[in-house]
């Protein structure tokens, strides 16, 4: 028999490691059912505040429904909780000790920010679930088609796996889990200072510039249109909105090839 080279066995021993390691994590939040529930929760929650509180208040680009406006937008939102809740889990880790036993054990080095990424992208799975069975019971409907909406919700895996990278490297650059949970309100502005909830063209130029280069926005801008949704932005849009897909596929590739490095980097000097 041929012998496998020495980077490929490596590689398939860190993907087996890597993969226990996505089990852990599984295996850790169905011993913490609160976090579950609340995870579940929170969609439905901005539904009702923002689709029937704050809904009747704006009007929609086009006109249209607000909640079938505003889906798109909660969609993308919960898809960059990504990033705070890795991050928790990662700083939680660190300041616990539980990488230094992993260090100890006999495993890939490089599973561990692999095991944590790929975890959150799992859990993403059943929270766009409970979004979409949401946005169907408030009248949110994907006009184009089934292939169409499957491309968004790609979208939608493709970017949180990305942001899970984010995560991955705030968690080991704050290292303390109590910084960590300070943290996580700050992804509140991120995520409406964009087109998730209202139209861009009422604020300031600057503003809007801010807003219509968000990551944030593109995905949202990128849902509507794949979905069909009210709010799709006109042809003279900036690019990131007149050209949603390419720039969700942009943002996700440019935050892998910055962030998969970095966070492997740091968890290689955390060892040393």
């Amino acid at each position: 028999m041929t012998a496998i080279p020495v980077p490929l066995d490596r590689l398939r021993w860190t993907l087996t490691d890597g993969l226990t390691l996505v089990g852990r994590e599984l295996s850790r939040l169905r011993q913490e059912p609160g976090q579950i529930v609340a995870a579940l929760l929170f969609p439905v929650v901005m539904v009702v505040l923002f689709g029937y509180v704050f809904g009747s208040a704006i009007q929609v680009p086009g006109g249209g429904d607000y909640r079938a406006y505003l889906m798109p937008g909660l969609f993308a939102m919960v898809t960059f909780t990504a990033v705070q809740g890795v991050m928790g889990r990662m700083a939680a880790d660190a300041s616990r000790g539980v990488m230094d036993r992993f260090r100890s054990m006999p495993m890939a080095r490089l599973a561990v920010p692999f095991g944590h990424s790929g975890a959150d992208s799992l859990i993403g799975v059943p929270l766009l679930g409970v979004m979409v069975v949401t946005g169907l019971l408030v009248g949110w409907r994907p006009q184009q088609g089934l292939l169409p909406a499957a491309e968004a919700f790609a979208l939608v895996v493709l970017l949180r796996y990305a942001l899970g990278w984010v995560g991955v490297y705030l968690g080991l650059a704050v290292k303390d889990e109590q910084v960590a949970e300070a943290m996580v309100p700050l992804g509140l502005p991120f995520t409406m200072l964009s087109n998730a909830f209202v139209p861009t063209d009422g604020m300031p130029a600057w503003l809007r510039f801010v807003a219509e280069w968000n990551p944030v926005s593109a995905l949202t801008a990128a849902i509507r249109r794949l979905s069909g949704s009210p709010g799709v932005p006109a042809g003279d849009a900036a690019w990131p909105l007149a050209h949603p897909v390419a720039a969700v596929l942009l943002w996700s590739a440019a935050l892998l090839l910055i962030f998969v490095p970095l966070s492997l980097r740091a968890y290689a000097r955390k060892g040393r």
